[in-house]
């Protein structure tokens, strides 16, 4: 009797204990999100994982990634992107749940994690935080960061560093680097056209370098321009 006792104060113990880290683990997902609401990040868990990655052939390697005000950036990359990610964007909570419903039947088609319905909140949580392989706990983890996100920023903030930290090429981050990568110009100054092409390249980033025109993405670019002319911006 006095064993069992014994056990069931172990399990209590550990139990509180593990509640605790996972409290202490939350608030320090917390204080990083409510310190990017005034500072900007100088970098990301995606972005510090590639550049350890392309050092390894490397040791010199660098990072393309120039930080710009989200006024500096062109309208109609942030019409496209919004139409090409997340056309919910400005009336959601931070979670597209028809697109997750989607997502999970075709998660259980294929028996694995091949799609996430994530939103630009919820893959700038990704971007900030996590860099790994897609599990169910990273997830979850995810989704409680982008309630985060949601609660603490506007959205026009939540996308200005969205606009500022995804992979646009080998080792470019963020809309002005890819600007200057892809046609030599500036965020400010990018086309409408420029703008559909960069959105449409946001799912496979490293398959594309400049001046890349593959069948796909031309036709990519045509359906995400032709949608972006009615697309509101925070």
């Amino acid at each position: 009797m006095r064993a069992f006792k014994y056990l069931i104060l172990l399990t209590f113990r550990f139990f509180l204990l593990a509640a605790c880290a996972l409290i202490l683990v939350q608030f320090w997902f917390f204080a990083n999100v409510a310190y990017w609401v005034k500072f900007n990040p100088a970098s990301t868990a995606f972005m510090r994982a590639r550049l350890e990655i392309l050092r390894e052939d490397n040791p010199n390697a660098k990072l393309r990634h120039q930080w710009v005000p989200y006024q500096k950036i062109s309208p109609h990359l942030k019409r496209s992107l919004i139409a090409a990610e997340d056309a919910k964007f400005l009336s959601h909570h931070g979670f597209d749940w028809d697109g997750i419903q989607q997502a999970w039947a075709r998660n259980r088609r294929e028996g694995g994690i091949v799609a996430g319905g994530s939103t630009i909140t919820q893959q700038l949580a990704k971007n900030l935080f996590f860099s790994g392989k897609r599990t169910w706990w990273r997830k979850g983890q995810e989704a409680v960061v982008a309630v985060m996100l949601e609660a603490l920023m506007s959205k026009q903030r939540i996308f200005e560093i969205y606009l500022n930290v995804i992979e646009w090429g080998e080792g470019v981050f963020g809309a002005e680097a890819a600007a200057r990568y892809h046609f030599g110009g500036t965020a400010a100054g990018l086309s409408p056209l420029q703008a559909a092409r960069l959105a449409a390249m946001t799912p496979s980033p490293r398959r594309y370098g400049p001046g890349a025109n593959t069948a796909y993405l031309q036709k990519r670019t045509a359906v995400i321009h032709a949608r972006s002319h009615g697309v509101r911006t925070p």
